[in-house]
């Protein structure tokens, strides 16, 4: 059984700072693509930024400049330091992995997403 979970999030100051992880635990092989996306209330989930296994990165432009993604291989962890936090950044992150996993001989991939950590930006 495989399962992501997620620690972080929470209330801060416009300008303030917050870093969220998203650890994988179970049974998988390895991991391609990580990623975190939000969603706010009453919009679509939407992608904050992705990282490969290999450490390409890739940012809405809502987050670049001042969000930063980073993986760490060996711990099957996924980071994002949000600096500068806005009002507008308030929403559910959520990180999603893309799995390998192996089976009875064979291997596919597959995405799973973590249950989500509220992140509110408030005076």
């Amino acid at each position: 059984q495989v399962q992501l979970v997620e620690s972080g999030g929470g209330l801060v100051q416009p300008g303030g700072s917050l870093r969220l992880s998203c650890a994988a635990s179970g049974s998988f092989f390895s991991i391609n693509d990580m990623a975190w996306y939000r969603q706010a209330p009453g919009k679509q989930r939407d992608l904050v930024a992705s990282i490969t296994r290999d450490g390409s990165t890739n940012y809405a432009d809502a987050a670049k400049g001042r969000f930063i993604i980073s993986r760490d291989n060996s711990k099957y962890t996924v980071y994002l330091q949000m600096n500068s936090l806005k009002p507008e950044d308030t929403a559910v992150y959520f990180c999603k992995a893309d799995l390998v996993i192996a089976d009875s001989g064979s291997m596919y991939s597959l995405d799973y997403w973590a249950q989500g950590t509220q992140v509110t930006v408030s005076s």
